[in-house]
């Protein structure tokens, strides 16, 4: 039984190997007819592509559009904060309130902000005459619209109580410091308390976002200022309305940021003489950001020029009949329509340009060449003898297998990248314009580029000078020439011996790894080494990546030196103390006169700095001496006397009443206050920490609540929707690769395959943490590159190492790296030259990109030339069973001579 089971395992193996060999066969087969279809029809294939680039690439100019709507690009598409949104707008206009709902950089609606610096260290409250007249400036500031000219007054929020524009409560405290000045007093005389200050009218209003760089006198009770360096004001503009309103808001937006220019740049003596001043508006996020794009077209054509030099210096060799020059940078001219092709089509779906979207022609740069080498290299591995049409198919047959599995898993990361997991908006925009520009790539290498390959292969057969395309003179006609003609026009080859070697490999680069590099990487005492140096990058793999830290911040994606980054850095230096406000929305009745519901408030608004209706009432209450302990007592007192004090009556749109038609009762449906917390110069991350506590607490809470401010919505669960399309990309290859395990000819291919790119990837991603990368849109979108470009050029290495029959593990690496290397380091040197100059582009976006992808290319290559090539000598798949083979072959060989030898005696004789 054991006997026959072992036949049937053995059989069922055998089995499988041919379906593997049937396949691969099969595959190559047709890649050969496809290579000879393409080889006899050259010109059509050339022109369809062409005419297809000036189709689309005319569509590029007339329907570019960039997109205009950052929240739409970078917030994650669907999160609770866009839901508690609506609910809170749906009780408190957050358009009416927005001047209480503070937020760092993501204020809705439009706005216009300052920060206004005291010099030279100075301190800000010794200038209110100064800051007031900043002031003035701007409420004086005049648009003009179809002839009538409007000013601050007619586009802003107005009060709900007295109709009049809502103004920052600092602007109150420095007219009340002036007229302290012009009193012969100092503003020492006008009590500013910090963060919560009592204005003149009775009021408590919270100043912690709108002064900075705080110092307070020494044994202060209640935190009086003593110094401040900066102070913030904010003018918010009405966001409902007309579409012409909306244009006029846009136009005073402009005129804002060019004050605000004019009176920080100006040289002669001015108002403001004394103040830095900085500015930020609505648009200014989304002009920065789409900065990048406008600031990196010089650079990105630099590149090009770059790329095609490079291509072009990497093909050619000495010998003008087999130099190929041409080819590489015709190459690149491919990839390049090829790109141009895939915009058109990106702009014809309505697709809207953003700068995330400058990482596309350099990533599709990236896998397109590759197969253009890796088509080179096959076409220089074919016999000379052979007519170019047939030379053409077998270069088909050779590559296009690899190439198209590798195309194919590119589809497959980045369409998963698209897919509705993605919860990032400019992430599956980026990864399906990919998917086009991959798919068009791969129809532009085998058709345009194959006919560009079959016209050079016509050349060389009928012996014509690769560059200059002129006859090549014989042998006899060039002795009589100067060295330099010979130099120029020599193929370099004796045509007596023209095909009994292999000349292609006088190409400097598969020289250099066939004479030099392959038997020192293979060397016994380089190899401790290599382990050493690879023990060296896996540990500080692991370690950058246990410091993953995230990306979030919007900062990451905006030109370096744009007004709205310098911005940011200034209001976290001098306005870190706070979090954002926190709006805290109860949207059902509670009974607000319940000591034990009020105790229940009280400990979740604990550790907050709040500024709450319910305080202040109680407060009243304790003042005037009286209790409030029932429902009707409480509305009672709240609605007819708290209410309507001057001090407390701006509490009245906190407050949503409702009135019962039978009882003719009040009833308190709805209600909100404001909570601040307390953080440091890291307040992004802590208010990320806070909104990962409270979002529990509003889900199990017995009072109905939410916490909400604009800022939740670029904040809620980014980390985990940045996160997921590297993962579902991840887990959607390696599970291809283990399916692929029974189809390929050998499964210890995928299974080097999969441990390589894990390597590469985790390598990547602990390097770029070490480098300062956090995890945003752009990082995740080059990691997910980083698994296809290792794919892409370690499989070709990986499979003919696996499929090799050499005797040894050693010869089988040198034929890997004589077959691959050479395409690999030329399309890896060119990935690196177009990358370099996007750094010269001053923008953190294109900063992350160069990062992320010279790390890409540089663990790629380190794996492909260092590390593999020392590893497989170690580990299986053996090579003994080829070895016993060509033995035992060897031994058929001479025994056959030997009979031969022994049945014709007189032919031996006659030698």
């Amino acid at each position: 039984m054991c006997f026959i089971g072992g036949d049937g395992a053995s059989a069922s193996w055998i089995l499988w190997r041919m379906l593997r060999q049937v396949i691969h066969r099969g595959l190559k087969a047709s890649f050969y007819w496809l290579g000879l279809f393409v080889s006899r029809h050259p010109v059509f294939f050339l022109t369809v592509p062409a005419v297809l680039t000036i189709i689309f690439g005319s569509t590029v100019l007339s329907r570019f559009k960039p997109e205009t709507d950052l929240e739409v690009l970078v917030a994650p598409t669907h999160s609770l904060a866009k839901i508690e949104r609506s609910l809170a707008n749906s009780l408190f206009q957050i358009d009416k309130s927005k001047h209480k709902l503070y937020s760092d950089l993501h204020t809705p609606g439009r706005y216009g902000r300052l920060i206004l610096l005291a010099k030279s260290g100075g301190n800000i409250l010794e200038l209110a005459d100064q800051v007031l007249q900043v002031h003035k400036q701007v409420l004086d500031l005049r648009v003009n619209y179809k002839g009538f000219n409007f000013t601050f007054a007619h586009l802003c929020v107005l009060s709900h109580r007295d109709k009049r524009c809502l103004l920052d409560d600092i602007i109150t405290i420095f007219e009340d410091i002036r007229q302290a000045v012009l009193s012969n007093s100092t503003f020492h005389k006008v009590p500013i308390s910090y963060p919560n200050t009592t204005l003149k009218d009775g009021r408590v209003a919270f100043i912690g976002h709108q002064l900075g760089g705080v110092s307070f006198s020494p044994n202060s009770r209640d935190q009086q200022v003593k110094f401040a360096r900066a102070v913030q004001i904010t003018y918010y503009l009405r966001n409902h309305g007309p579409v012409v309103q909306d244009a006029i808001a846009e136009r005073w937006e402009n005129e804002f940021c060019a004050l605000a220019s004019r009176l920080s740049t100006a040289e002669v003596p001015h108002a403001a003489d004394q103040l830095h001043i900085q500015s930020l508006t609505s648009f200014s996020l989304w002009r920065d950001f789409h900065q990048t794009g406008l600031l990196a077209k010089g650079e990105v054509l630099v590149s090009l020029v770059l790329v095609l030099l490079a291509a072009t210096i990497s093909s050619s060799m000495r010998d003008c009949l087999r130099g190929k020059p041409f080819l590489g940078l015709l190459g690149v001219l491919t990839i390049c329509i090829a790109n141009v092709t895939a915009a058109g089509i990106f702009f014809i779906s309505d697709g809207k340009f953003n700068s995330t979207l400058l990482g596309i022609p350099f990533f599709a740069m990236g896998h397109g060449t590759k197969g253009v080498f890796e088509l080179l290299a096959g076409w220089r591995r074919t016999r000379e003898n052979l007519p170019f049409k047939e030379r053409v198919a077998d270069a088909f047959a050779d590559v296009m297998v690899c190439y198209t599995m590798t195309s194919s898993l590119y589809i497959i990361t980045f369409g998963m990248g698209a897919s509705p997991f993605t919860n990032i908006e400019s992430v599956k925009i980026f990864c399906q314009s990919m998917c086009v520009a991959i798919l068009v790539n791969y129809f532009y290498v085998f058709s345009f580029y194959g006919s560009c390959l079959v016209f050079a292969g016509q050349l060389e057969q009928n012996r014509y000078h690769s560059v200059f395309c002129c006859k090549i003179p014989s042998v006899e006609y060039l002795d009589r020439q100067p060295t330099w003609f010979k130099t120029m026009m020599s193929d370099g080859h004796d045509l007596s011996t023209h095909h009994d070697s292999v000349p292609y490999q006088n190409h400097f680069i598969q020289h250099f790894l066939r004479e030099h590099y392959t038997e020192w990487i293979t060397n016994t005492y380089v190899k401790p080494f290599v382990v050493i140096l690879y023990l060296i990058y896996a540990s500080f793999s692991f370690m950058g990546c246990l410091q993953i830290s995230d990306g979030s911040n919007i900062v990451n994606l905006l030109a370096s030196n744009s007004p709205s980054v310098s911005y940011a850095l200034t209001q976290q230096k001098y306005f870190s103390n706070y979090s954002p406000v926190i709006g805290f929305y109860i949207y059902e009745p509670i009974e607000y006169w319940n000591s034990t519901v009020q105790e229940h408030l009280k400990t979740l608004s604990h550790g907050f700095n709040k500024i709450s209706w319910m305080d202040n009432f109680f407060h009243y209450l304790r003042v005037v001496n009286v209790s409030a302990s029932t429902k009707n007592d409480f509305i009672t007192i709240l609605k007819g006397s708290f209410l309507r004090s001057p001090e407390y009556q701006h509490f009245t749109e906190d407050i949503i009443f409702s009135k019962n038609s039978e009882t003719d009762e009040y009833d308190i449906i709805a209600s909100r206050m404001y909570l601040v917390a307390r953080t440091t110069e890291k307040k992004r991350e802590e208010v990320v920490e806070l909104l990962e506590k409270l979002r529990p607490l509003m889900l199990i809470n017995s009072i109905k609540f939410i916490a909400f401010n604009p800022t939740f919505v670029f904040m809620d669960r980014y980390s985990s929707s940045v996160i997921s399309p590297i993962l579902t990309s991840g887990f959607s290859v390696l599970t291809i690769l283990i399916l692929t395990f029974f189809l390929v000819i050998n499964p210890l291919g995928n299974f080097w395959l999969i441990l390589t790119v894990t390597s590469v990837e985790l390598g990547v991603l602990g390097l770029m943490t070490l480098w300062n990368v956090g995890m945003d849109s752009i990082s995740i979108l080059c990691l997910i590159y980083t698994l296809n470009f290792a794919m892409d050029h370690c499989a070709p290495h990986l499979y003919t190492f696996v499929l090799a029959t050499e005797h040894t593990r050693t010869q089988c690496i040198k034929l890997a790296l004589e077959e691959h290397g050479a395409a690999i380091l030329q399309n890896t040197s060119c990935f690196v030259i177009g990358i370099m100059p996007l750094v010269f582009v001053p923008s953190n976006l294109t900063y992350t990109l160069f990062k992320c992808s010279l790390l890409t290319a540089g663990c790629t290559v380190l794996h492909c030339f260092v590390i593999l090539p020392v590893f497989l000598t170690f580990f299986p798949p053996s090579k003994k069973r080829h070895k016993k083979k060509k033995r035992a072959k060897e031994r058929e060989r001479e025994e056959i001579e030997c009979i031969e030898v022994r049945e014709n005696p007189d032919h031996v004789t006659n030698v």
